[in-house]
């Protein structure tokens, strides 16, 4: 298994801090794997809502988690403020490639980093569907700023 090149604060755009909470934390003492995952997606998605005016309730396209990944590199628990750092990897017809990195505060190298994969699909029938071209254009801005 190949090591994933280490992400840095410097290639993200866009930071979203969340604060760890107590039942974040397992029997070892430090935050369990697949609460990671939820700090990913609150953090894409609040890139989304905040940035492009997507709105979760009343859109007529929603983005469906399709693929996801984490690195987990060094302990997080609580309590803490982390950072969850947003890039796009890749925007393609319909998808949408989130580069992710958790950093502890004041920390340049990620905590744990991955990537998330939203399709976009019609609320209704669930047929993948384009991003709207104004999305399209705000979400470029947050393209992942390779060392």
């Amino acid at each position: 298994m190949t090591k994933p090149t280490l992400r840095t604060r410097e290639q993200f755009k866009f930071f979203f801090n969340i604060q760890t909470r107590w039942a974040d934390n397992d029997i070892y003492g430090h935050v369990n794997n697949v609460t990671y995952y939820s700090y990913f997606d609150t953090a894409a998605n609040s890139l989304l809502i905040q940035k492009t005016g997507f709105d979760i309730h009343n859109s007529e396209i929603i983005g469906l988690v399709v693929d996801s990944a984490c690195s987990f590199l060094q302990e997080l628990s609580f309590p803490e403020i982390i950072e969850v750092g947003v890039a796009i990897g890749k925007i393609g017809n319909s998808s949408l490639r989130y580069e992710l990195a958790i950093f502890k505060q004041h920390q340049i190298q990620a905590a744990a980093q991955g990537h998330f994969v939203h399709v976009f699909v019609d609320r209704e029938n669930r047929k993948s569907t384009a991003i709207p071209q104004n999305m399209r254009e705000v979400l470029n801005q947050y393209l992942l700023i390779e060392k």
